[in-house]
Parts: structure tokens; C-alpha cells; sequence
């Protein structure tokens, strides 16, 4: 299987932007709640299967594969007209009432600091997390229903491969220890028994590469880069100190990258909030571009280009709170004014996480088509641009 030339073309220029070169436009990227799906395609009369990728031809779709520590199917433990109660294969017990957009943390398995360090990881090299069906937790739970029996990863993989630039999916360890153990026990025992948590970062980071290292063969070369999620940060700054962050999780952030480029795949890192604490260590470490860059958070890459210049891509920082105003003027100005950072290349269009119920679907539709236009190379951005 290769890609096709319309694919060739979108990986040539997303490549282009991670290598801070001007391609033909400024690529674009979008993750998307299931309310604002199902909203939009209502609003814009779309057939309620329509997929917003190849509605608007999108360049860069992520894809994940089964990430729990040991792959098995959910264990029900409820479930109801009004909501599912579920076991995950990272031992989380979530609950997901079904009017509700986001599932909530009931309890784990992993609920003492003994069990985290006598932690169970399952095999990273399980051929099921590549080219099985199933069900995980990744895939399975988020905003909508719990999805049961996922497509297998592959089979996923190369229904997008030909036409689309596609990227895998790794957790480091922050985002490893909310799905196993929670947030609230997460910061409370990094505080109470700090190298424990430390040693159990450890021990994700290994996975994690390993995870990292078989996705990239089971993948056979369909991957055009790796996604890499590891929320550490809020709208105030970081969870937890960044002297910690750097002894225990940015050295799992490295390797990753490390293999990452050995395979000539750039790396996106995902994180929400202020992060700014940490750039320069994620720029040290080997990430490629960071996303989403809240605008919720205070942070403006314009701001950021001039602090980091190239050294860094940006993916984002559109703030959907504008978006959801609908003020179509208000939405021009910003979005332009902001595509001044994407001048020298460095930067893929997307929200500032991902678009919500808020935001109108006849809204996102202008926000597409003005990126299309105005997001030509060279820029021509006129009454908006901002002189270097």
C-alpha cells in the first residue's frame, strides 16, 4: 500500500512545517468532541456518518493503538438505561453516565502506594494492541459512549494511510498514571513517597519505549510521526515541580524522541495548560512541535515564536472560546493576526485542545475555509500582518 499523491502531498507539507520550511499552505489538524459532531452535522445537513477528516480533506490524523498495561477486554460491572460502570486494562473503574459528556474516575485497582510499586505491566509486544480487535481504554473511553470491540490498529491505520499523513500514539508516564491510578493519588504520593512514584515513573518510561518501538514495526512503515500525550500542567502552570518532571519523566520524553527520529518520525507532544517552565527542556529532550498551546492558559505563540523562534513547531493555540462567539470580524482579526507566527513554516491550524458543542458548525466551516485562503505561502496576511 502507498500513498496516494493527494497523500503525498499533505505528509510533504506537515513535514515541511515540522522542519520550519514554508510549504504550499499551512497544514490543518483537529481533534473533535462528539457533541460538536453530532451539532455540526445536524446544522450543515450531513449525513450522520459524515467524518469531519475527509469532509474538509484534513492533512494529519492520530491513531491509537491498545496503550493499557495489559490487554483484556472491559469487565461490566453495570450498566444501565442511564450509564455504564467499566474495568479498563489499566484497572481503572470508570463510570460514564450517558448524558453526561465526560466519564468520571470511580476508583482503581492500584489504590495504595505497595500496589504501585508491585505494579503489573503486560507484554508492549502483544501483536493484539496492533492487529487485533478489541476493547482499550484510549479508544474505549472518553466523551461519547464506551466503545466496545475498537477496529484494530492497523486496520484503522491504513484505511487513512494513502490519503492522509498519519501519526501513531504513546502515553508517557503523567498521562499513564491518571488511567492507573489517578490525578488526586498521583500528586498526593509524588508528594508523600516521592521515589517511589519516581521508580514507578521509571518503569512506565520503559514501557512506554517499548511500546513506542513496536508500534513502529508492527506499523511496517504507515507512520509518518508519533503522537506523544503527557498532560503535566494546568492553566496556572505545572502539576507538580518541574525539577521532578525533569529527573523522573523528561529522560522517558528523550528516548521516545530518540527512537522516534531514528525511524525518521518527528514527534508532536501534547500537554494542556502553562508549560512554559518546561519548553526548553522539551526542545532539549527532542519534541518537534507541541500541541495544543491553550489560549485558555495564557499562552500566545506569538509571543512564543519570539522567545523560542524555530526551534520549536507549534500545533494550535486558537482559543475556541473566540470561536464560540461567532463573531465571524472578531474571528478573522484573531485568526490572522495569529498566522503571523506561522511565517518561516513551524505551525499546523488547530484549536487550542479541540472544538466543543460551543462552537457553531457553520462557524467551523468559515474558520476552515478562511485558513485555506488566508493560510497560503507566501503569506499575504495585509491589514493583519505583523512586521518582524
Amino acid at each position: 500500500m502507498e500513498k496516494s499523491e493527494k497523500g503525498r502531498a499533505k505528509k510533504d507539507r506537515v513535514l515541511k512545517a515540522f522542519r520550519h520550511e514554508e510549504p504550499d499552505r499551512i497544514p490543518i489538524h483537529e481533534f473533535y468532541w462528539t457533541e460538536f459532531l453530532k451539532q455540526w452535522r445536524a446544522e450543515l445537513g450531513l449525513a450522520k456518518d459524515t467524518d469531519p477528516y475527509r469532509y474538509y480533506d484534513l492533512d494529519l490524523i492520530v491513531v491509537m493503538p491498545n496503550l493499557d498495561p495489559v490487554v483484556r477486554p472491559f469487565e461490566i460491572l453495570n450498566h444501565t438505561e442511564s450509564e455504564t460502570l467499566v474495568k479498563t486494562g489499566f484497572g481503572a473503574i470508570v463510570r460514564k453516565v450517558h448524558d453526561f459528556p465526560m466519564p468520571h474516575y470511580s476508583g482503581f485497582e492500584t489504590d495504595t502506594i505497595e500496589k504501585v510499586e508491585s505494579f503489573v505491566f503486560g507484554d508492549p509486544w502483544d501483536d493484539r494492541r496492533f492487529f487485533s480487535a478489541g476493547d482499550d481504554h484510549l479508544n474505549g473511553v472518553g466523551d461519547g459512549e464506551i466503545l466496545r470491540n475498537t477496529p484494530a490498529f492497523m486496520e484503522r491505520l491504513e484505511s487513512w494511510y494513502p490519503d492522509f499523513t498519519v501519526f501513531g500514539t504513546v502515553i508517557e508516564a503523567s498521562e499513564f498514571m491518571v488511567r492507573s491510578i489517578g490525578q488526586e493519588n498521583m500528586l498526593l504520593w509524588m508528594a508523600m513517597y516521592p521515589e517511589a512514584m519516581g521508580r514507578f515513573a521509571e518503569k512506565i518510561n520503559r514501557f512506554a519505549l517499548e511500546i513506542t518501538r513496536s508500534q513502529i514495526k508492527a506499523a511496517g512503515g504507515k507512520l509518518d510521526g508519533i503522537f506523544l500525550a503527557g498532560d503535566v500542567a494546568y492553566a496556572n502552570g505545572m502539576l507538580f515541580s518541574p525539577s521532578y518532571w525533569r529527573k523522573y519523566f523528561k529522560p522517558g520524553v528523550k528516548v521516545i524522541c530518540e527512537e522516534a527520529h531514528a525511524n525518521g518520525l518527528p514527534v508532536f507532544y501534547h500537554g494542556c495548560g502553562d508549560v512554559s517552565a518546561i519548553f526548553e527542556d522539551l526542545i532539549e529532550a527532542g519534541v518537534d512541535a507541541y500541541h495544543p498551546l491553550e489560549a485558555k492558559a495564557n499562552l500566545d505563540m506569538l509571543a512564543l515564536r519570539k522567545k523560542l523562534g524555530h526551534r520549536l513547531a507549534f500545533f494550535g493555540n486558537m482559543d475556541v472560546r473566540v470561536w464560540g462567539r461567532g463573531d465571524r470580524e472578531e474571528i478573522k482579526t484573531y485568526t490572522l493576526r495569529k498566522l503571523n507566527a506561522a511565517k518561516g513554516g513551524g505551525y499546523v491550524f488547530c484549536s487550542d485542545h479541540s472544538v466543543p458543542a460551543s462552537v457553531p458548525g457553520s462557524v467551523y466551516d468559515y474558520l476552515i475555509s478562511l485558513v485555506r485562503k488566508s493560510g497560503v505561502y507566501p503569506l499575504a496576511l495585509g491589514e493583519y500582518d505583523i512586521p518582524d
